[in-house]
């Protein structure tokens, strides 16, 4: 018998089917020819389309993800070809926009967002609690008493913390 605490995982099975999804996206994408993409981009690349270019600080606020994480997303999609940076308005800040090519491919990432978008929404109809249903409900749980506050709670009763 094993002691360890990863064996059990109520958040697993959610990322799981996360991952599921997208590399079923990148599947599409590969059979349309557009295996350059990551699913993890289309949100940026299509605010970028919508928006205009816009510096990291504001795609990241955009699209609610911390500057790091965008930085680093950046560089992927800029090695991929789909972004270019420039100096911004100061020597600190970097002006990412689109590519030729990536303009090319906005409206075949637009129609596939709609499609996922639709695609979810018949899944939430077959099923007897959506998904989007559960965040919201479990983004109140959270507002009434933070995670943080949760985990602090439950680590201030276990002697193995102490």
């Amino acid at each position: 018998m094993t002691d360890d605490p990863t064996l059990h995982s109520r958040w697993r099975p959610v990322r799981l089917l996360q991952e599921s999804m997208d590399d079923e996206i990148a599947r599409v994408y590969a059979e349309a020819g557009v295996s350059e993409v990551r699913p993890s981009w289309v949100l940026e690349l299509l605010r970028l389309h919508a928006d205009g270019p816009m510096t990291i600080t504001e795609l990241a606020e955009s699209v609610q993800r911390t500057h790091s994480a965008l930085s680093q997303k950046v560089a992927a999609m800029r090695a991929a070809g789909l972004v270019r940076t420039s100096t911004g308005a100061d020597a600190r800040t970097r002006k990412v926009s689109l590519t030729p090519k990536a303009r090319r491919l906005t409206r075949r990432l637009a129609a596939e967002w709609r499609a996922t978008e639709a695609a979810i929404a018949d899944i939430e109809a077959e099923i007897p609690y959506p998904l989007s249903q559960a965040v919201a409900d479990i983004g109140e749980a959270l507002r009434r008493t933070s995670f943080h506050d949760r985990i602090a709670g439950k680590l201030a009763a276990d002697p193995d913390w102490r």
